[in-house]
């Protein structure tokens, strides 16, 4: 298996977690507090990492456009927790996590745009499947 692959493999099922954890953690807790109080712990956690798997000549040198476009990042990262909190505090878990794994079909489109990335016959099937996904889950 390729290592990307096993990364994305376990960002999968941390991200499955971290949903059903933090619908918990939002018992009796405003979406907007809950998502301050994870941000700091994400905060802490990453940090730690870093200091650990970082080199500092690596921190030192990075370049002032990838700084701008991770800050770019970090923003759209922030509206899309949010929101994704707003709609776990009111919302069921599978609901509301498979709409914002609809991200997916932002992210092929975008990336076709911007990065010219491939639209390949078989990115197009699943990407209809997602679609398809959505309309029915979240369809009462």
């Amino acid at each position: 298996m390729k290592p990307w692959l096993l990364n994305a493999l376990i960002a999968m099922v941390f991200a499955g977690l971290t949903t059903v954890i933090a619908k918990q953690g939002l018992a009796g807790v405003s979406a907007e507090l809950g998502i301050a109080v994870r941000t700091v712990f994400v905060f802490f956690f990453v940090m730690v990492f870093v200091a650990f798997a970082v080199p500092l000549a690596e921190i030192k040198a990075i370049q002032q456009p990838s700084l701008m476009w991770l800050g770019i990042s970090a923003f759209t990262t922030a509206v899309s927790w949010i929101y994704f909190y707003k709609a776990l505090k009111e919302g069921d878990v599978a609901t509301v996590a498979l709409i914002d794994k609809g991200s997916v079909l932002v992210a092929i489109v975008l990336a076709w745009i911007f990065l010219k990335e491939a639209l390949t016959l078989r990115i197009l099937i699943g990407a209809a499947l997602v679609i398809s996904g959505l309309i029915i889950i979240s369809r009462r």
